[in-house]
């Protein structure tokens, strides 16, 4: 089987391919709740002859299309969770289910590795090694994929290296876009609790204005970035809750606020809690209101690896029908793919899903997000070639002769 064969082969599974990405529009599941997207998928895998593990990381779904031989193995992931969103497209494929909804692509994540492990599994057992098929849970800030790694996704076979891609509306369908090195940020919660003293709208001085405060720092922290971190190393400090008060004639006595704290370095992410900490401090004792400042254990930097980053360019250039790849600058989304990565080596790339179509153009997160489904054969092809060539590239002459 040639590599060149691969797409048509893709093609021909698209009727399927477009049945269930829409069945999953249809039924989205968030993070831990994928009951009825892991079952379908497990039920798949099942049918097609491959080692199937279910509950991994709680409702990951594993596939092992094991070889004739020993050699290396190879994992392809897809996330499955939807998000917390009110889908408001107008298609006959919509969500139907209240205030959920896969507006980051996540349904056609899993459709396109349902579909390459049908295709690989058609194609027969490789001749050496093994390659991996890992669905997993809880992207969406839930850290699935350090779910599945404690519960041992990537052993049972050991496994070498993985891959994964992410469907983007800003690249044109079928187009490759990979990052040398940084590919995504790290992504950490943050809730700052100013603590304030009530009183009388009318008599402010007597009190004190947790939400007065609270403006404060939230102008203080944008300094973090502008005046307290190297300028070359990018931060974003975002803050999108803010909770406080009772009525307009009471003042405050605490506010709440959410937010996220993105970097795409190790270094700077480790400095970030005590720099936090000194602003929010500064700025509320000034204002004489105590504070709190929680810090949460989010997502690592995406580091794909250098010699993968040039396996899969190596890879795209030699698919007579690849639309090429480009190397981009990195995101300052997260993806808990990082957690692979610190494991093993690994390639994390964007995979284009819009056309002319304005639908298709909605940004990842968009409450209007859709994708042309002309994506997911290449994903298929895409995916599948790159374990295929992972195995005959680290298989030797004399393994391949056994």
């Amino acid at each position: 089987m040639q590599h060149t064969d691969l797409y048509q082969l893709a093609q021909e599974l698209q009727p399927r391919l477009v049945d269930w990405r829409r069945d999953f529009h249809r039924h989205p599941e968030i993070g831990y709740e994928e009951h009825r997207t892991s079952e379908i998928v497990a039920a798949h895998l099942e049918s097609l002859g491959l080692e199937v593990t279910r509950h991994v990381g709680k409702t990951g779904v594993v596939g092992l299309l094991r070889g004739e031989s020993d050699g290396p193995t190879f994992a392809l992931r897809a996330d499955m969770d939807a998000l917390p969103i009110q889908d408001q497209k107008t298609v006959e494929y919509s969500s139907q289910i209240e205030g959920k909804a896969h507006l980051c692509g996540h349904d056609a994540h899993t459709t396109i590795l349902m579909g390459a492990a049908e295709l690989l599994t058609k194609l027969g057992r490789p001749q050496s090694g093994n390659i991996k098929f890992v669905f997993q849970p809880a992207e969406e800030g839930l850290a699935g994929a350090r779910a599945m790694i404690q519960d041992g996704v990537l052993e049972n076979p050991k496994v070498d290296a993985i891959a994964g891609l992410h469907v983007t509306p800003g690249q044109d369908t079928g187009t490759v876009g990979v990052s040398r090195g940084v590919a995504f940020a790290s992504a950490d919660r943050l809730v700052i609790r100013v603590l304030g003293k009530g009183g009388h709208a009318a008599r402010p001085h007597e009190g004190i204005d947790a939400i007065a405060v609270s403006a404060q720092v939230i102008t203080a922290l944008q300094n973090l970035a502008s005046r307290m971190v190297d300028p070359l190393e990018p931060v974003v400090v975002t803050i999108g809750k803010i909770t406080g008060g009772y009525m307009g004639t009471a003042i405050a006595d605490e506010v709440e606020m959410i937010g996220t704290v993105r970097t795409l370095s190790p270094a700077v992410r480790e400095r970030m809690p005590a720099l936090i900490e000194q602003v929010v401090s500064g700025v509320c004792s000034s204002f004489g209101a105590g504070h709190e400042v929680i810090y949460g254990d989010g997502y690592p930097v995406v580091v794909n690896d250098l010699g993968m980053v040039d396996f899969l360019g190596e890879t795209v250039d030699g698919l007579d029908w690849a639309k090429g790849w480009s190397s981009i600058p990195p995101s300052t989304g997260g993806e808990d793919f990082a957690f692979y990565c610190e494991q093993i080596p690994g390639v994390f790339f964007r995979l284009g899903s819009g056309n002319e179509e304005e639908r298709t153009r909605y940004a990842l997160h968009h409450p209007m997000f859709d994708l042309d489904e002309n994506v997911m054969p290449y994903g298929v092809a895409m995916l599948s070639a790159i374990a295929l060539e992972f195995l005959n590239k680290n298989t030797t002459q004399g393994e391949r002769a056994k």
